[in-house]
């Protein structure tokens, strides 16, 4: 049986609250030639899709006519700064018009997120790797579908689509390996340094807090079972079913 389904509205870009120099920004429009969070993570994004990540800090300063007190006001260092510019990619999303329109089946869903995310990646080749490596918003939430907000989209789409709890855990872990396995190799293949953007061990995954996802929490049981092996070995077994059915032997 197919539902309707539909993104959540657009509104507007989400940064994590750690990545901030305070936890509880002052809340009101930033005052008339203030340098705003979002005005700071689309000039570095942009640097990024020009040079890489082998910027300063000191280039993004630059580009603001800011050269000290913006940057040290909002973010904590360049480290918190990546994890807002992995953020604000993953909210590019909720704002892609092709992922608007209502969809009545899980195979048009899936489809439309695949696609949107392969147009962020090829949009920003340079930055697409750090949303692989920053923490994610829980320890158990698997890049590209790396938010709070879209994985509980995801999984409430599939659980409408009559998906049970372990199968829609299932979909996702598999959907997510597909998507950053391609888009990693693909962003790769344009030039994209994958090595620049490794997390340093010393900073742990952010805990989640489920509060505002009631699907997640719901469903946090299977979520947090770890069949790696297990998974792996079925994708496998997968793949070369497919290519014994194509004749490729």
């Amino acid at each position: 049986m197919s539902t309707v389904t539909t993104v959540p509205a657009y509104a507007g870009p989400s940064y994590p609250a750690d990545a901030m120099r305070s936890a509880n920004p002052a809340p009101g429009p930033a005052s008339a030639g203030e340098v705003t969070c979002e005005q700071v993570v689309q000039a570095t994004i942009g640097l990024i899709d020009r040079d890489g990540l082998r910027f300063t800090v000191g280039r993004i300063g630059e580009q603001l006519a800011d050269r000290s007190t913006a940057l040290s006001r909002l973010f904590r260092d360049r480290e918190a700064l990546l994890d807002a510019v992995a953020e604000a990619l993953i909210d590019k999303l909720f704002a892609d018009p092709q992922l608007r329109p209502l969809t009545s089946h899980w195979h048009e869903y899936l489809h439309r997120v695949a696609h949107g995310f392969r147009r962020v990646a090829l949009a920003h080749p340079q930055a697409f790797p750090l949303i692989a490596t920053r923490p994610a918003g829980a320890p158990w939430l698997q890049p590209p579908l790396r938010s709070l907000r879209w994985m509980e989209t995801f999984l409430d789409t599939l659980h409408r689509c009559r998906f049970s709890d372990r199968a829609a855990v299932a979909a996702y872990r598999a959907f997510t390996s597909f998507l950053l396995g391609h888009l990693l190799l693909e962003v790769s293949a344009l030039g994209a340094d994958i090595v620049l953007v490794a997390q340093p061990a010393s900073r742990p995954p952010r805990p989640g807090d489920l509060a505002d996802y009631p699907r997640l929490a719901g469903m946090q049981k299977e979520l947090v079972t770890n069949d790696a092996r297990d998974e792996f070995e079925e994708a496998l077994e997968a793949l070369l079913d497919r290519l014994d059915n194509k004749g490729m032997h």
